[in-house]
């Protein structure tokens, strides 16, 4: 199972704070001849790690079929971090173990990433603005 692409959702104004939920999106792809499902997922910095819709809404497992690429991603079946247990700012990492049914389990460090925010004035940049006058 190659894993691409792992990391947790940017926070939309500020941290993702304790209490909060934060998606966490990943692409698989089964290098194997035989179809594999993601089961789940564990992670000790949020009460617990689900697999939702792309409204949000709890489902199963996701299917991984042989030589295929499945995107789990927003407004897709993602993974979501239930009650975060500690604050989580752009650029922090977290253990997170994926569970499949034929692969096993893999565990990885993943990032959240960081904020693309920009201001009014900003540069071409992505995640840049320009400084203030007598910086």
């Amino acid at each position: 199972m190659l894993i691409r692409y792992a990391h947790i959702s940017e926070p939309p104004n500020g941290p993702w704070e304790i209490g909060h939920d934060a998606p966490l999106y990943v692409w698989l792809y089964n290098e194997g001849a035989t179809a594999d499902r993601l089961l789940g997922a564990e992670t000790t910095i949020a009460r617990s790690v689900d697999i939702v819709t792309g409204d949000g809404d709890e489902r199963g497992p996701v299917e991984v079929p042989p030589e295929k690429l499945v995107e789990l991603e927003e407004d897709r079946p993602h993974l979501l971090l239930r009650g975060l247990k500690e604050e989580m700012r752009g650029g922090d990492y977290a253990w997170v173990t994926l569970r499949f049914e034929r692969a096993g389990e893999v565990a990885l460090q993943m990032h959240a990433q960081l904020p693309t925010y920009v201001g009014e004035d900003a540069t071409d940049t992505p995640g840049l603005t320009p400084p203030s006058p007598g910086e």
